[in-house]
């Protein structure tokens, strides 16, 4: 349906209220647990696109691939999609994904958690 110039259809909402996310995510594994990390993303990474979110990379960095860095290595950089905010809350919310954090909890040192928007 085509609308007139300066006649809001009401669109423009939904597009503001739904704005897509961008989250990336360096990961640093505990030693010797990478395992039981794989185990985690095994139920994590397809629960994804059950919000209406993407993996769109997954990266194991070797350390030929920096040019420069100031930081540890991480073991996996993620960069995923989520439509909306609420679809990413709804992910880290999920009760099958929460089940298995104990893996996460276990394995994962730490991770840094980039959000942001396409611009």
């Amino acid at each position: 349906m085509l609308s007139k110039p300066g006649v809001n259809t009401g669109l423009e909402s939904t597009a503001i209220m739904k704005k897509m996310i961008y989250i990336t995510q360096l990961i640093y594994i505990k030693e010797g647990q990478q395992e039981v990390f794989h185990q985690f993303e095994d139920i994590a990474i397809p629960t994804i696109s059950k919000h209406n979110g993407r993996l769109l990379l997954r990266i194991q960095p070797t350390d030929d691939c920096f040019i420069e860095s100031n930081i540890e290595k991480p073991y996996e950089i993620h960069i995923v999609e989520f439509d909306s905010e609420q679809d990413f809350e709804n992910f880290k919310n999920d009760k099958e994904r929460q089940k298995f954090l104990h893996l996460k909890d276990q394995s994962v040192k730490y991770a840094t958690l980039i959000q942001g928007t396409k611009i």
